[in-house]
């Protein structure tokens, strides 16, 4: 059984206006960058055996220190990418409602299935991240293992392992703090969950 620890990338100036970033290739701003520097003291405790990370240059950057700290290198992963939000991306709902006014309708209703034009289904992104985890506890099958990803997947994943609807991930996992820790023991598409959105500065002191 592989341990993960998964933890959200740092802030975007996107983030912080509340804009989706799928996966265009928004950079860390200087509280992302702080925040990354904060997992890194928890990662240096943590006894990782390997730092996995998407391949965006948000989480990147956010695995970066932490590989500094322990030694590790980052792998890259593309299946680790966020949800592609198609014409939502830079966007708010509220910005796209005039002109994608049902499509936003049928998005809020159902996130893990309707799909913004252009964009990716969410059920979609949870079978790339579930592919990536199965690679992952081939690669460490008792290992500890930090991975670097993005809120939407994340929580969506969470979801199909936890045996919940995906569509309700906004209601039930509504928030997933930048570079907070969650803790799960995974094995052949199967997770028992320890920690959710944990602050690193709390991890710290935890795992």
């Amino acid at each position: 059984m592989t341990t993960l620890f998964l933890a959200r990338h740092g802030e975007t100036v996107w983030h912080a206006d509340h804009r989706y970033a799928g996966v265009a290739d928004v950079e860390l701003n200087d509280n992302g960058l702080r925040e990354a520097e904060a997992l890194a003291v928890w990662a240096r405790a943590a006894r990782l055996d390997a730092i996995y990370s998407s391949t965006l240059s948000r989480a990147i950057l956010t695995a970066e220190p932490s590989a500094r700290a322990t030694g590790e290198t980052v792998e890259t992963d593309p299946d680790l990418m966020e949800v592609a939000f198609g014409v939502g991306e830079g966007k708010t709902l509220d910005e796209l409602r005039p002109e994608y006014a049902a499509e936003v309708d049928a998005f809020v209703a159902k996130p893990a299935e309707a799909i913004l034009p252009g964009g990716e289904q969410g059920l979609h992104g949870i079978t790339r991240y579930l592919r990536a985890f199965d690679r992952i506890e081939a690669a460490f099958p008792t290992g500890r293992v930090l991975v670097t990803c993005h809120g939407t997947a994340l929580r969506l994943t969470l979801c199909a392992l936890l045996g919940i609807d995906p569509n309700r991930y906004r209601d039930l996992l509504p928030v997933v703090q930048n570079c907070a820790v969650t803790a799960l023991d995974y094995t052949k598409g199967k997770a028992r969950l320890y920690a959710f959105n944990v602050p690193a500065d709390a991890a710290a002191h935890r795992y």
